[in-house]
């Protein structure tokens, strides 16, 4: 390949990816990395010196800088028709079958995903980029091994596209002998292939961006945006972009992040999953702060409840979409009792988020579309949104750091963490980013929480189990080799190969047992990763 000045790529290009990796496209990449990876690293920094004041006892607080945008009489620019109706998005990788899936899922919207749900092989995220032009064009289609082929149907849900958050690169791309983002380079290709094409079929460019912790962070995306749109001669503010609040630190940041991307946004998302390991990560080394099992910490305790109610506040007040988070319950085979549990448990969720003000929440199977767009359609009838419901209530670090339930923690709440991480972990190192266990759709979120809580229970003074025992690094190097065996146990039922599972445990070991807690658990996976 006759690659771009200064662009060097450590790993194969077939001549299907050649199509994707063009030197035009290449050099959009490499300008959007040459201006604006000082300000990502600089972010990256100010992450790392907020954490050492968090550690040291600060806690956060609304910005005094930014007190007259919050303040101000402002609101987003106007959205486009697709995205007037959000009641019920769909996620998944950027697999091909995953993506048929999705589109013709009869969800309005469909979130594809290079992040969290994507293992990100070099494999994974070039032919992530070859689906999405085919999808797009309407030309993809899938057969799998039994023969059975899947093609794209004449209703077809609203594409948005999640990149990479700003923590991670893309270790096989060089600019200038430096790794670029993984974002930028996520971004940058997906924009340059497929922008203009998506304008004109009238429904896009959109994308989702996640793990933000600050408004300027969402003014580094924003600036993106602009540079990219005027490089490739499309119109400014056809990028519409909402942005996942799954961080306790932008919780105190929503109309500021709003504010930054005001031109290019499309609202927010209530992102549970990585909110709660957000929480635990930030406050990690603070005595006082420890969270009950996993399966305790619900959308409806206070402090999960009041950061749901602020995002709707805060989205209305600005005039833009106000997206409920996912629910991990997922369809369950041969079991009636436990499936229909779970469906309750779905109409639940959206229920709660319907009447709460939501414009729409997020499923992860298709088997879930149904039933979420029932209870939406309750309360909104013919309305396409619930922009115009306002909530009155008042929000802030009384409600957000009000950390609750404490208890309980108990040895199968340990266990189901040790478990469902390994099993993750082994599948993510296979592959494959997004994985049911347990009768729940678990991603690099559910597998964060896993080692964080196990992290947690064992540093903190309040991490004992409801039999007194207090949680201990010898007790949970006493259990992975137990749950090891009952993974791999599961994983052979269902036919699959068990060989990084070992390597999995033990990863899982190093990082929940670090004197030094390990910031992203995909950073050294993807470093260990072929």
């Amino acid at each position: 390949m006759n690659l771009p000045v200064g662009v060097q790529i450590d790993a194969p290009i077939t001549p299907e990816f050649a199509q994707i990796l063009t030197p035009e496209a290449l050099m959009l990449v490499a300008k959007l990395h040459r201006a604006f990876e000082p300000r990502r690293r600089e972010l990256l920094k100010k992450r790392i010196d907020r954490q050492s004041r968090i550690d040291a006892g600060e806690m956060p607080d609304f910005l005094p800088e930014t007190k007259h945008i919050r303040e101000g009489d402002w609101k987003i620019a106007p959205l486009p028709k697709a995205l007037e109706r959000r009641r019920v998005e769909i996620t998944g990788p950027v697999e091909a079958k995953m993506i048929i899936n999705g589109f013709n899922s009869g969800a309005d919207s469909y979130m594809t995903d290079f992040e969290d749900s994507n293992s990100p092989k070099w494999e994974n995220q070039i032919q992530g980029q070859i689906n999405l032009y085919q999808a797009i064009r309407r030309q993809l289609s899938f057969r799998n091994e039994a023969g059975k082929e899947y093609t794209l149907n004449d209703q077809i849900a609203t594409l948005q596209i999640r990149p990479r958050g700003w923590h991670l690169d893309e270790k096989h791309v060089l600019i200038d002998g430096q790794r670029v983002s993984g974002g930028i380079f996520d971004f940058a290709l997906v924009f340059f292939h497929n922008a203009r094409e998506q304008l004109a079929r009238g429904a896009g460019p959109f994308y989702y961006l996640p793990k933000m912790e600050s408004h300027l962070e969402a003014r580094l995306w924003n600036d993106i945006f602009v540079m990219a749109q005027n490089e490739t001669g499309i119109p400014q503010g056809s990028i519409k972009a909402t942005v996942l609040i799954e961080t306790i630190l932008a919780t105190f940041e929503m109309e500021e992040i709003l504010y930054e991307l005001r031109e290019h946004s499309a609202g927010l998302n209530a992102g549970r999953w990585d909110y709660i390991f957000s929480c635990i990560k930030k406050f990690k080394r603070n005595k006082n702060f420890c969270l009950a099992n996993r399966s305790a910490i619900t959308m409806e305790v206070p402090f999960m409840r009041a950061y749901a109610l602020a995002l709707v506040k805060a989205c209305h007040k600005r005039g833009a979409p106000a997206m409920g988070g996912m629910s991990a319950l997922i369809p369950i085979k041969n079991d009636p009792v436990a499936n229909e549990k779970a469906l309750a448990g779905i109409r639940h969720d959206k229920t709660r988020d319907a009447n709460d003000g939501f414009d729409g929440g997020w499923v992860a199977h298709p088997g879930l579309v149904s039933i979420a767009a029932e209870e939406f359609q309750k309360v909104l009838g013919d309305l396409p949104n619930q922009w115009g419901k306002q909530r009155d209530e008042n929000f802030g670090p009384n409600n957000w750091l009000d950390f609750q339930p404490e208890q309980p923690i108990t040895e199968t709440g340990l266990r189901n963490n040790i478990n469902v991480g390994i099993h993750y972990l082994g599948s993510w190192l296979a592959g494959n980013g997004c994985v049911p266990i347990h009768n729940l759709m678990e991603d690099a979120a559910t597998a964060e929480i896993a080692r964080s809580q196990v992290w947690q229970w064992v540093v903190s003074p309040k991490g004992i189990l409801d039999d007194d025992r207090k949680v201990t690094a010898n007790m949970v190097r006493a259990m992975i080799p137990e749950e090891l065996t009952k993974v791999k146990a599961t994983v052979s039922s269902q036919g699959e190969d068990t060989a990084t599972y070992d390597q999995a445990a033990k990863i899982f070991a190093d990082m929940s047992l670090a004197d030094d807690y390990p910031e992203f658990l995909t950073l050294p996976l993807y470093e260990a990763m072929e």
